[in-house]
């Protein structure tokens, strides 16, 4: 193999090895290519290849996975402890990513091992990417729950791969959708009925001080939403008003055909940014909804003692207007002085105290269990998440936690306390993970199997 490719160009090398059977074997001879020697067309037919591998080599990271997760759901131990805890914990830890994040890689790996063969060997010759894998493995995982037979798994799965060929993986999961409703129909209509105890909110940081809120609701809530916003964005009368111009320029366009094309371009432009400032209103429509909310229900649902509210940390100067550095709004990160300072002057603040603190104020010691409500203050600042690593539920909705416990002597003070989840709070209680914590709020977990991970603190102007 080795002189064949020696006797040929470097981009006939490369095309052979495009077509090649993924491997360590076929990675290694890619790896002495340089792209960069490769004409337009071999570099393009060099990416493909290196794609290829990358199938492969989540193959193998899919048996580890396996291997430390096993091949099927663990059952909790007690009624403290969820499925998969220690396993999903475990697998977070080692690749680094979230709980949440892991538990989905765990339930690829589970059922492409289990239940897609055609699927797995795909996916270790390089056949299919990840992308594609995760979706066949997902829309497969919704039938399976509701009891779709093996014949009927291996004809949809048959579909996919055939159609994956020359598609995205979302096409490939509108195609396995349409098979799915054809083939399984009754396993469908339960498979919609069990997603829909999924719905979920959640919110991601983007870049510029923005963030994206994404809701995965049933088809019909989701419209049911759409139009409360479109509707309290269209009460505004300068909407009104614009939604007007918008259709006499389009009336004006289509009417006058004499006009110019720079006119008629320039009637483009007006026409998609008015449409942007739809949207943008649209955007306003639902955060004015969130608002009126928390307004109504101020007294209602405190956490940890407070009503629940936007905390923003920035220096004495940058408030006073005689410097401009970035504030830190917590939840998202670094936010300008501008908008920093905005912010600040249109709602209700609590003081975050950044100076050296003695801790005679905080530290209750042994007299009570119940910290009072300047140490929980102070505890949800500090931390600002969860404690666990990689966690990252926020602390104003965690549990308090004692790291040594109270009844073994553990002290009611910020050196033995921070804010656990549910979860992580139930498994360093129940399932055999140890803490400890230290002075300036870093902590160490230590796993049932031995292993350490040091959480260090975390500074009131980092986002977490």
């Amino acid at each position: 193999m080795q002189n064949s490719a020696a006797l040929a160009t470097q981009e006939e090398s490369v095309l052979r090895l495009l077509h090649a059977p993924a491997g360590i074997d076929v990675l290694t001879e890619l790896v002495k290519i340089d792209p960069h020697s490769l004409n337009e067309s071999g570099r393009v037919d060099y990416l493909s290849a290196i794609e290829r591998q990358s199938g492969w080599l989540e193959s193998l990271l899919q048996g580890a996975i396996i291997a430390v997760a096993g091949s099927r759901s663990q059952k909790a131990t007690d009624i403290f402890s969820g499925v998969d805890d220690q396993e999903r914990e475990e697998v977070a830890l080692a690749l680094r990513v979230s709980g949440a994040n892991a538990q989905q890689k765990i339930d690829v790996a589970r059922v492409i091992s289990e239940h897609l063969p055609a699927t797995a060997s795909a996916l270790a010759t390089g056949e299919i990417s990840l992308g594609h894998a995760n979706m066949i493995a997902r829309e497969s995982a919704e039938i399976l729950r509701a009891g779709a037979t093996p014949e009927q798994l291996n004809e949809i799965e048959r579909i996919a791969l055939s159609h994956a060929e020359f598609h995205t993986p979302s096409q490939v999961a509108s195609k396995m959708k349409s098979a799915i409703a054809k083939i399984a129909p009754i396993e469908f209509e339960e498979a919609v009925a069990a997603a829909s105890q999924r719905r979920s909110v959640d919110c991601y940081p983007q870049a510029n001080g923005m963030a994206q809120i994404v809701a995965l609701l049933p088809a019909a809530d989701a419209q049911v939403v759409m139009l409360a916003i479109d509707k309290l964005a269209r009460i505004n009368k300068e909407h009104a008003r614009e939604e007007e111009a918008l259709r006499a320029r389009q009336l004006a366009r289509f009417t006058f055909n004499s006009k110019s094309d720079s006119a008629a371009n320039r009637i483009d432009r007006e026409a998609i940014e008015i449409s942007q400032r739809l949207e943008a209103m649209r955007a306003d429509a639902l955060t004015q909804i969130a608002k009126n909310y928390l307004a109504a229900t101020s007294d209602q649902a405190l956490a940890h003692g407070r009503p629940v509210t936007l905390n923003l940390t920035m220096d004495l100067e940058t408030m006073l207007g005689v410097a401009d550095n970035p504030g830190t709004l917590k939840g998202y990160g670094p936010i300008p002085a501008n908008i920093a300072r905005e912010l600040a002057g249109d709602a209700k603040w609590r003081k975050f105290i950044t100076d050296p603190v003695t801790g005679e104020l905080l530290d209750v010691g042994r007299l009570t269990y119940e910290p009072p409500q300047a140490l929980k203050d102070f505890l949800t600042a500090r931390d600002q998440i969860c404690r666990f690593p990689q966690c990252r539920q926020p602390a104003r909705v965690s549990d308090i936690d004692h790291a040594k416990s109270w009844e073994s002597g553990g002290e009611t003070s910020k050196d033995n306390m921070g804010m656990l989840c549910r979860r992580h709070h139930q498994m360093k209680t129940h399932g055999g993970w140890n803490l400890e914590s230290f002075a300036d709020g870093s902590c160490e977990w230590i796993a049932p199997n031995g292993k350490r991970y040091f959480v260090p603190s975390r500074k009131m102007d980092e986002a977490m």
